[in-house]
């Protein structure tokens, strides 16, 4: 996978956009700068939008409530989540009204009492499943009794397995963190119900009737790994978790289609990085490689140089992500 140009705005390429949340829309209670024209603009352009997350916490009503607040709007119906994708794969396994030990919080608990599951928080042998998913309050109690249910061979199924997530605060930890907890406890690898695998933006597809989506994140292990491994586009953004130096070290399976500051990049046209050799140009800027010397020279749109940054280590052999000469490059930059 390397990046591709696209002289047409990518909303007029793609049917739909499946847009993650945290780091792409907002980050922590406040918008992406660029976030709310930028879904108004997709709109206008006749792509449909879903906003597409890994967060199981709070349910669909509470997110399109408060990305109404940030000016954005949505319904319910707009947002997939990944509770709700957690809670399908339990109840496509257990008849209607078997215990699941539901370890998260309200959108969580919520899923799965929608899916037709029972809801409970301490284990016993009427447990038929623990569903694991992110809380800013996540209690001891509760991954106890976890440990408990999966130990006795109850079906372990994860929300999502993010490491990390964006904050106000800067990078906090996430669900995927919380269930280390429990794995490490009972050896018990659980099922992902998340990005990068397939139900939840499988949903998301199924929302807006998608046949070529454009999935936006800032996240290689989840959003752009999900796009790669379904044969999707995908669009990073700079705007949460992943950095210029992350995109550089990407290896194949999680490497974007196309690159972006925010969100706004889904509205615009994308340039052509041309390759000749040991030389990668992007507009104004040209990268040449030489031996383990990389060199970067011209100037313009720093973007530009990072595309061809990319593409001088992604595709040329041997040009190392993380040496020196690269670094200065991408120092060069700004980033």
């Amino acid at each position: 996978m390397t990046l591709r140009a696209s002289e047409r705005p990518l909303n007029e390429l793609h049917d739909a956009m499946l847009l993650d949340l945290d780091g792409v829309v907002y980050v922590g209670p406040h918008a992406v700068r660029a976030a709310p024209e930028a879904v108004n603009k997709a709109r206008a352009a006749g792509a449909r939008v879903a906003f597409v997350t890994n967060n199981a916490g709070r349910t669909p009503g509470r997110i399109a409530d408060h990305l109404c607040e940030l000016g954005i709007e949505a319904a319910p119906q707009d947002v997939v989540t990944s509770a709700e994708a957690a809670a399908r794969l339990i109840a496509e396994r257990y008849p209607g009204g078997s215990e699941v030990l539901v370890i998260g919080d309200t959108g969580l608990r919520q899923a799965v009492h929608r899916s037709g599951m029972r809801p409970v928080t301490v284990d016993s042998e009427a447990v038929v499943a623990v569903v694991q998913g992110y809380s800013r309050s996540m209690a001891r109690d509760l991954l106890d009794q976890g440990v408990l249910a999966v130990a006795r061979g109850a079906f372990y199924v994860t929300s999502n397995a993010d490491s990390t997530t964006p904050s106000e605060w800067g990078i906090a930890p996430a669900n995927g963190a919380f269930v280390q907890v429990i794995r490490h406890a009972t050896g018990v690898d659980p099922v992902v119900a998340g990005k990068p695998m397939r139900p939840l933006h499988q949903e998301g597809m199924l929302r807006t009737g998608a046949r070529d989506p454009l999935i936006v994140g800032d996240r290689l292990d989840t959003d752009i790994e999900g796009a790669v491994s379904h044969g999707a586009a995908g669009l990073l953004v700079l705007s949460g978790v992943a950095t210029p130096a992350d995109a550089l070290a990407a290896p194949e399976h999680r490497r974007p289609r196309y690159l972006a500051r925010d969100v706004s990049g889904m509205n615009e046209v994308h340039p052509a990085v041309e390759r000749e050799g040991n030389t990668t140009r992007c507009q104004g800027w040209t990268v040449t490689v030489d031996g383990s010397d990389v060199g970067l020279s011209g100037s313009g749109d720093p973007l530009d140089g990072l595309r061809a940054l990319c593409t001088a280590v992604w595709e040329i052999p041997g040009t190392d992500p993380a040496g020196a000469s690269t670094l200065e490059a991408l120092g060069r930059l700004g980033w």
